[in-house]
């Protein structure tokens, strides 16, 4: 069931206060009260309300006020003002100051309850913008989950069982797997669905970065911190968040991410002040449950925490008899790309890549239909349009002029290989993580 929406109403004239109270109630709300500017700052800074309605004069701290600290801790909450005394001058500036309307009293409580609803509605809207802008590149290729192995349909049973909840989720398998997908299905079927979904890929970020990045910061909390930024955990409010490679997190970071899991607070970079939030939490981790729990770099308390509902994903190699579906899929696609509806594989083809080991899973089967795709000069791909090495090489020679290829191609791959590993600080488990690369490879393609 969807939670209730909380109400922060501070009005200094009790009558007043218990008619909004019983009003906002009656109309589906949970409602948080104060009777004057002080108690309502204490509010404030609790957190834990989607938006406030303020007095505009009140003894104490006023309307004015209340508005610009609700603002500076929860820039995306929105705010209503209202007064008796209604001018021009003070609806400026309670605009100015970032209310979201401002009325006047005596307040209709039906069309106060219409704009609560609006401004809420608006609320959510602009998360979700500011959810997918931010995350506009991380989408999976595919819009639903493809296979009817017997080990997809298990996962698909426990996403089912587990998405109307808010439990934590942890997914567990091999990189390429289809992780992020199998996290969004989650939130689909859930019903934070109306809410962003927000994916963090721990493994991509350097950890001086990604504090940051989950949590935010303020103006001039460092060199170059020019304004605000909402974090990751904000952007999620009432959504999901999705953690991918939790297991590459640095320790001292993961304590901080404990914290905001048990206490639904965080504090943003350069702030004093805490910040609540509801999110709903999906993990996951390329490594077997026994090796995140038993690495020695990342905490128990956090891995019990995250744990609580494991579901394992399988690997291509285990699941061969999806393989013809999910070619089908990925083909379908690169048919609307290249305006090409006669595009297909041959039977050969298929056979070729049922065949393969898919070290690289799902998202390596997708990278080699789509260079076939891209390349077949007819409206059949065969298997020797799939092998792709000798042309990759023939390609090269011919149209860049080198004349050994494969010495190219290692020297390429080193290169690309050390620039991974400068990204990552030097930390060699991080970067095979990022390559999708056992971290024993490094040292030999480097050498």
């Amino acid at each position: 069931m969807s939670k209730k929406f909380t109400v922060l109403v501070v009005e200094d004239r009790s009558s007043l206060l218990r008619t909004f109270k019983e009003n906002l109630e009656s109309a589906g709300f949970s409602v948080l009260s104060a009777s004057d500017g002080y108690e309502g700052r204490k509010l404030v800074e609790s957190g834990g309300y989607d938006i406030a309605v303020f007095d505009y004069k009140m003894a104490g701290l006023n309307g004015i006020e209340l508005l610009k600290l609700s603002k500076e801790i929860y820039p995306a909450t929105p705010v209503i003002l209202m007064t008796a005394f209604g001018s021009v001058e003070s609806a400026v500036e309670a605009m100015k100051s970032g209310a979201y309307d401002f009325i006047t009293k005596p307040v209709d409580m039906e069309h106060l309850i219409h704009i609560v609803s609006n401004a809420l509605e608006s609320s959510r809207m602009e998360r979700v913008g500011l959810a997918l802008k931010e995350d506009f590149e991380r989408h999976s290729p595919f819009l639903g989950i493809v296979g009817t192995s017997t080990a997809i349909k298990n996962a698909l049973i426990e996403i089912k069982k587990v998405a109307p909840l808010d439990s934590t989720v942890l997914l567990v398998g091999e990189t390429g797997t289809g992780k992020e997908l199998f996290a969004r299905a989650i939130h689909s079927l859930s019903p934070r669905k109306e809410n962003p979904f927000v994916a963090v890929n721990c493994a991509a970020i350097p950890s001086t970065l990604l504090e940051n990045e989950l949590f935010g910061h303020e103006k001039g909390a460092y060199t170059g911190a020019y304004e605000s930024r909402l974090g990751r955990f904000e952007l999620a409010h009432r959504g999901t968040l999705f953690l991918d490679e939790i297991g590459e997190m640095h320790i001292d970071l993961q304590a901080k991410l404990l914290r905001v899991i048990e206490e639904k607070r965080f504090t943003r970079v350069g702030s004093p002040v805490s910040v609540a939030v509801d999110v709903r939490l999906i993990c996951a981790t390329n490594r077997t449950l026994e090796d995140l729990e038993n690495s020695g770099v990342f905490r128990k308390d956090l891995f019990y925490r995250i744990s609580s509902f494991p579901i394992i994903l399988p690997p291509l190699r285990e699941r061969r008899e999806d393989i013809p579906l999910l070619a089908e899929h990925i083909l379908s696609k690169w048919r609307r790309e290249l305006h090409n509806p006669k595009l297909t594989l041959t039977p050969a083809a298929i056979e070729y890549l049922k065949n393969q080991n898919w070290r690289g899973n799902v998202r390596e089967l997708f990278n080699r239909i789509e260079r076939a795709a891209i390349l077949a000069q007819k409206d059949e791909i065969d298997a020797d349009d799939l092998k792709g090495r000798a042309k990759d090489e023939d390609l090269l020679e011919q149209f860049l002029g080198i004349e050994d290829p494969e010495a190219w191609i290692k020297e390429e791959t080193k290169w690309r290989v050390k620039e991974i590993l400068k990204k990552c600080q030097g930390d060699k488990k991080r970067a095979a993580s990022t390559l999708g690369i056992p971290a024993s490879k490094i040292d030999e393609i480097i050498k």
